[in-house]
């Protein structure tokens, strides 16, 4: 028998181990390999019983992935599934770990699974724009009901062995392999039965499944994949199985067809590529991380510090004044106490979590710390004294980190004898919730400290991107000339919910005047009062509405007013004639005839500016990969996955239509719409940005 399977006999027991590291991706040779030793077994009169179980971690993480660009080869997994199903010996599964899309799928086409306690399941189809093709959208109704299947099909969320078997998925939890095998041989010696799921009747009424649909389809804005989830569950109801399951494969090989499905496989793919860092070896050593820092107790500092909690690190914050400290405190406790209320985790983890957080306000706290990071005011002369003080207090070998979101990491470094200790960990906020971590790599940042930043954002849950030092580093570089391409079409005769309106409705999930009033108008109108000074002349500066609407304490939700109106605290604006009247003033003011402006044309102008910027960030070697401003993008600016990203969105458009909107742009509006060399390029070739770079 082939590698790819180890087969043992149990007494009257058959046992298939799937053997195909690392994660038993259901191939074409390991399908084959199953159903091989399958057959084996159902006919061998010695044999009563079929038990399928994982090896290492995993009881499989599901299909191959790489199988739905190059096309598939018999046996399919329905074809394996069916072969199971159509035997006379009742199959038991013993779930030793992770059982993911296909995976699970495989569950369901046996009779019993035996969870272990490390197992997980889920169906992640939903995540790359599709759903489960093998049986996922008919059975697990059929088992467990069709509300409580909708939440698993359409959230794509892990279920632990407890939930397995509270929802009924599982037969039994066992404590370890050897007791499960146990277990079912004594079913088996008592006449255990086959149970095909697909030979059971969806529980309950499908109204129960109109109702629970709801929120899904709201929430999903139109996605596709969730509308076809929604009626494959709705199928299994009334449709007889087969019917339903030829549905599924047609529906499963058609979303994988779709834009929006390979937009999402693009950033599957892209952010474990952005992991790798070009010219760092595989085995460069990393330092541990066993004691954090943290320096600020604000906003920021203290989602940082939940963050390390989170992850099980010891951290201390520091606040250097006792109130400011003891509020931040308080403002964490309440965070973990909210999360337990809502059920999100459990009162002893929120209590374990707490106990890993320690409040001072003195930096010398911090002298035994694996890793600190600055998260003050956003400042030059601040943070350089910062790191000053650190550097005088921080053990040798500690990584001193800034979360600076557009200084110069480099000019923070010299304030300290040891820039080679020095990086620039971006989070961005709320810093507990979001995932993107930009790693900033300055000139003189050693190799290990890069591989420790990289490593310690996947251990806090976060998605890390390597970019390097510029005003802004990657993210908001781009995203700062993404929002004054907004300000210059208000300007130009937009207004400011048109242009939501349009990058809403396209999938964004808020507006760039949404954004600006959701954070404060007084931050950016802070930080532009602090650059005046280096700003080019021949720059455009087309947030004069913007600043006046600070400068009359208009400054978004947290004062009721700001582009828009949000009466009683709402938390939806509504349009404001006052900032339409205003916006006309400033216009007149500049000399500005107005006009109407296109929904294409203010789409197009916002996403092919990310473009272009984004191919200069790449030109200079900020960013490693086109590919990794698409995950900037995704995880840290609410992009939406089913467009990609920016920079693949403008490939799907095609590079060549892109340069000529942006050389007519150039021609048509001014300099900082100057094409990038690297997108007249990739345009003239025809060629990826990434094959151009």
């Amino acid at each position: 028998m082939t590698d790819l399977v180890e087969t043992e006999t149990r007494g009257s027991l058959g046992l298939i181990r799937l053997n195909r590291p690392p994660v038993n991706a259901l191939g074409q040779a390991l399908r084959e390999a199953v159903l091989g030793a399958y057959h084996a077994f159902e006919g061998d009169p010695a044999i009563r019983a079929i038990v399928l179980t994982g090896s290492g971690r995993f009881f499989s993480a599901g299909a191959d992935i790489t199988e739905f660009e190059g096309g598939r080869r018999h046996p399919y997994l329905t074809e394996l599934i069916a072969g199971l199903e159509a035997g006379t010996k009742p199959v038991a599964v013993i779930a030793n770990g992770i059982a993911y899309g296909g995976g699970f799928e495989l569950i369901l086409g046996c009779d019993y699974l035996y969870v272990l306690p490390q197992a997980r399941l889920a169906f992640p189809e939903i995540k790359l724009g599709n759903i489960p093709g093998a049986g996922g959208t008919q059975k697990l109704p059929r088992l467990i009901g069709g509300p409580r299947a909708l939440d698993l099909i359409l959230t794509g969320r892990p279920i632990t062995a407890e939930e397995a078997l509270e929802l009924g998925i599982a037969t039994h939890l066992a404590p370890d392999f050897e007791a499960a095998i146990a277990h079912i041989a004594g079913k088996v010696a008592a006449g255990l039965p086959r149970r095909r799921v697909r030979d059971l009747s969806v529980p309950g009424e499908v109204a129960e499944l109109e109702q629970a649909a709801e929120p899904y389809l709201r929430k999903s804005r139109g996605a596709l994949a969730t509308a076809k989830g929604v009626e494959g569950v709705r199928m299994a109801y009334s449709t007889p199985i087969d019917e339903g399951l030829a549905w599924e494969q047609e529906t499963f090989a058609a979303l994988n067809a779709s834009p929006e499905s390979k937009a999402q496989r693009h950033v599957f793919f892209a952010e474990r590529e952005a992991r790798k860092v070009r010219g760092l070896p595989a085995d460069t050593p990393k330092r541990p991380i066993a004691k954090a820092g943290v320096v600020g107790a604000g906003t920021m500092g203290a989602g940082i510090a939940m963050c390390f909690a989170n992850a099980g690190i010891p951290v201390t914050i520091v606040e250097q004044n006792r109130e400011r400290l003891d509020k931040g405190l308080a403002g964490m406790r309440r965070t973990w106490e909210s999360a337990v209320e809502r059920g999100r985790i459990s009162a002893e983890e929120a209590a374990a979590r707490l106990a890993r957080l320690t409040g001072a306000v003195d930096l010398a706290s911090l002298s035994d710390a694996d890793i600190v990071v600055e998260a003050v005011f956003e400042a030059m002369d601040v943070k350089r004294q910062v790191f000053a003080a650190l550097d005088g207090v921080c053990k040798p070998g500690a990584i001193l980190a800034t979360n600076t979101s557009t200084l110069d990491v480099n000019r923070i470094a010299e304030a300290t004898s040891r820039p080679e200790d020095v990086i620039g960990l971006h989070f961005f906020s709320p810093a507990h919730v979001m995932k993107l971590l930009e790693v900033v790599r300055a000139d003189r940042t050693a190799p290990e400290v890069i591989a420790t930043g990289m490593d310690l954002g996947q251990k806090l849950g976060k998605v890390p991107v390597l970019v390097g030092v510029c005003d802004g580093f990657a993210g908001n570089r781009m995203f700062i000339n993404f929002n004054r391409e907004a300000q210059l079409l208000i300007e130009t005769g937009a207004l400011p919910w048109q242009v939501d309106r349009v990058l809403t409705d396209w999938g964004l999930a808020m507006g760039p005047l949404a954004v600006m009033d959701l954070a404060g108008l007084d931050i950016g109108y802070a930080i532009r009062k602090e650059r005046a000074a280096t700003r080019k002349p021949t720059d455009p500066y087309p947030f004069t509405a913007a600043d006046r609407l600070a400068e009359a304490g208009r400054l978004g939700q947290k004062t009721g007013r700001g582009w828009y109106l949000y009466p009683d605290g709402a938390r939806r604006g509504v349009p404001d004639p006052e900032v339409e009247a205003l916006i006309e003033q400033v216009s007149e003011e500049k000399g500005i005839v107005r006009r109407p402006v296109s929904d294409e044309e203010i789409l197009h102008r916002c996403l092919w500016q990310l473009v272009n910027t984004g191919c200069q960030i790449l030109e200079e070697g900020i960013a490693q990969r086109a590919s990794d401003l698409d995950v900037i993008f995704v995880n840290g600016y609410g992009f939406p996955r089913t467009r990609g990203g920016p920079m693949f969105f403008a490939e799907q458009t095609g590079l060549a239509k892109v340069a000529a909107d942006v050389a007519r742009y150039h021609a048509e509006i001014g300099d900082h719409w100057r094409p990038s060399d690297l997108l007249l390029g990739a345009a003239g070739k025809g060629r990826g940005l990434d094959a151009t770079a």
